[in-house]
């Protein structure tokens, strides 16, 4: 069993958002996934009717490092199929107070990790 993995931890996309979205290419092939984000970053293809663009931009700069960990473990780039993909709750990094608001906020990230397999 040959596998390659990407990882980014604290990116700051939403956790639901990068779960709807991670939910659409597990299983499938790396070059159809890859096309898939590039169409829903074009507006041609959408997810029950959003788009998601910052979590789709940051799944598809994993994805192609994943390809490329492939790559470099000398992996056949054609027959490459995204066996896992995670996403948990990031780090809580909060916003700072302002003079009107006298809490910070929390900010959005997540932990990606993309783990693809030679078939």
């Amino acid at each position: 069993m040959k596998i390659a993995t990407a990882k980014e931890t604290t990116a700051p996309i939403s956790f639901k958002h990068s779960r709807v979205v991670l939910r659409e290419i597990k299983g499938k092939k790396v070059d159809k996934v890859k096309r898939i984000l590039e169409d829903i970053l074009k507006g041609k293809k959408n997810i029950d009717g959003k788009y998601y663009t910052k979590t789709v931009e940051k799944i598809l700069d994993i994805v192609k490092s994943a390809e490329a960990n492939a790559k470099q473990k000398n992996l056949a780039v054609d027959r490459l199929f995204i066996k896992n993909a995670t996403a948990d709750k990031g780090e809580a990094n909060y916003r700072a107070k302002t003079r009107w608001n006298l809490r910070g906020r929390r900010q959005k990230s997540s932990n990606i990790e993309i783990v693809v397999e030679e078939k």
